[in-house]
């Protein structure tokens, strides 16, 4: 888990460091169901800050419903060498059905 602040900075460096994304690696990033995936990808139009964080471009934070501040779920694929961005409202659907009482809790 990783707060957004609101230039879209992602404030983990470990899953980056895990796939040996840096400063120079070209990522996509696309909406898929409500979640943000991102990949390496040598046609991509983003890359990690020199600092080794992921940015997330404001157009794709406002289609998976990411605000300042949200914490996200980062879930590293190493060998697809992809990043699974799960937004707040991705996990309240996955958390919520499995709790006792469901949505009265």
């Amino acid at each position: 888990m990783a707060a957004v602040d609101q230039r879209g900075r992602v404030a983990d460096r470990h899953v980056t460091a895990a796939l040996e994304w840096n400063a120079g690696t070209r990522l996509s990033i696309r909406e898929h169901d409500g979640l943000l995936v991102v990949a390496a990808d040598p046609h991509g139009l983003f890359q990690p800050t020199k600092q080794g964080y992921l940015r997330l471009p404001a157009d794709a934070r406002r289609r998976a419903g990411i605000s300042s501040g949200d914490r996200v779920l980062l879930a590293a694929h190493l060998d697809r060498r992809t990043v699974t961005v799960f937004p707040p409202v991705a996990l309240d659907n996955l958390v919520l059905p499995v709790l006792p009482g469901g949505e009265d809790v």
